[in-house]
């Protein structure tokens, strides 16, 4: 693969990461790690953005972007659908339109498998990260290795699975098996009260969960000790730019000087990126979760994590509580919680698992997931900015599967291995072959 020029600024001593969510937190951790003086800036305690209640799957060997060919025939759904997992509310936001149209072009079988194997090979990175990560810390923060199960209700459906099964093969995936329904109610018992709606799934083995924001929690704690500086309750205000070079921005009534900065704003990172007269591909997906207490009888909550491919719904099992996640609407920044479509994810849900749903107190939350059109987070310089400005932001649903593997890879470019005028986002993978596009084709 063609290697973009080096960074042109000599390797940097102190670095200001923008934003506390598990993005910042994580490059904050490995800058550390690295040997970088490291100040963190946010306007909220660490976790409280879009890392609060997300859907707890560290889903490393489902990455499939949301941007897919298949989306073509749904948009009239998407478009008019108050029951739609994903929805479009067009709005007078002339951002959203633009992303909108960006997302559209990218729903081609080429761009898809690109995609796909870009963030395989990430999240493979981030997986073997998280774990030193986890190591080094000793975060409580219910991890385990519970595998997943993808169901599915229909058998087109599941053929269409066992497709991207084997592109994902072919691009050096995770271990991952296509199971009929009774195989997979012997892994899952608790899949039996909704058996009827499966016709069968994917397991993989490997695949984990984790509660994201007690690891933001514990992170917080760690780095404060290892003398990590928090500035905190303030967002980023003025920026003081000189030629190329972004020297100091202002917050918590400081200037806060560095040598370099990294923009890991989540779905504010657009607004930020636009102060600078430059323009970032990524728009809010809201999201919506729900957390309740797991049943003391066996057998009525999922001990292995779910998803219901149909539905568009996750669960995640953290200890003694249950995580369920979903929905995704193009709506623009407003993260208020709609009773409705909380009694849409609660009635998905319980169509899942019905027996786990009845008669728990449940916690809602709603969430906004930065994004990009193609689903591939920025990382690395973007034309136009500072050079001694990194972007590492766009992770969609992926943000706690990828926050690990995207630290290191930031904290590589400053360590001034390889950097460029464009992050991820518009790279060329290495190693996607024919094959595996041929097969993207056919899948679609």
């Amino acid at each position: 693969m063609h290697n973009p020029p080096a960074l042109t600024l000599n390797r940097p001593r102190r670095v200001a990461v923008l934003g506390a969510g598990i993005v910042g937190l994580a490059t904050a951790w490995q800058l550390q790690r690295d040997g970088f003086e490291v100040i963190v800036i946010d306007q909220r305690r660490p976790g409280e953005g879009a890392s609060l209640a997300n859907g707890a799957q560290l889903s490393y060997a489902y990455v499939q972007p949301l941007a897919d060919p298949s989306i073509w025939a749904q948009l009239p759904k998407l478009l008019l659908s108050r029951e739609s997992p994903f929805s479009l509310r067009l709005r007078l936001d002339p951002q959203q339109w633009a992303w909108g149209l960006r997302f559209l072009a990218a729903c081609r079988a080429d761009v898809s498998a690109r995609s796909t194997a870009r963030l395989l090979a990430l999240a493979e990175e981030s997986r073997d990260v998280l774990q030193r990560l986890l190591a080094d810390t000793r975060a409580d923060c219910d991890h385990q290795r519970s595998g997943k199960l993808v169901m599915y209700g229909s058998e087109a459906a599941f053929a269409a699975a066992r497709r991207q099964l084997e592109l994902q093969r072919v691009l050096g995936g995770a271990e991952q098996h296509a199971l009929t329904l009774a195989e997979c109610l012997k892994i899952e018992p608790a899949l039996a009260g909704s058996a009827a709606r499966h016709v069968g799934g994917i397991h993989t083995p490997g695949e984990c969960a984790a509660d994201c924001a007690r690891l933001c929690d514990a992170l917080h704690g760690v780095l404060q000790a290892r003398g990590v500086r928090f500035v905190l309750g303030d967002a980023v205000g003025a920026l003081r730019r000189e030629g190329e070079r972004l020297v100091a921005v202002q917050a918590g009534g400081h200037w806060i000087e560095a040598d370099a900065f990294v923009a890991a704003l989540g779905s504010g990172v657009a607004g930020f990126a636009s102060r600078l007269g430059v323009s970032v591909p990524v728009y809010p997906l809201k999201g919506y979760s729900l957390t309740l207490g797991v049943p003391e009888a066996g057998g009525l909550a999922p001990a292995v994590s779910v998803t219901d491919a149909q539905r568009k719904v996750v669960f995640a099992r953290l200890g003694s509580r249950l995580r369920v996640a979903g929905l995704a609407e193009l709506a623009g920044h407003d993260a208020r919680i709609d009773p409705a479509r909380v009694a849409q994810l609660r009635r998905a849900a319980s169509e899942v698992f019905p027996l786990a749903m009845s008669g728990n107190d449940v916690q809602a939350w709603a969430g906004l997931r930065p994004a990009t059109p193609t689903g591939v987070p920025i990382l690395g310089q973007v034309q136009g900015a500072p050079e001694n400005l990194l972007f590492n932001a766009g992770h969609g649903a992926l943000g706690f599967t990828l926050a690990a593997g995207s630290a290191q890879r930031v904290s590589h470019l400053l360590q001034g291995a390889v950097g460029g005028p464009r992050g991820l986002e518009n790279r060329t993978p290495a190693g996607l072959s024919r094959s595996a596009a041929g097969l993207a084709a056919h899948s679609a």
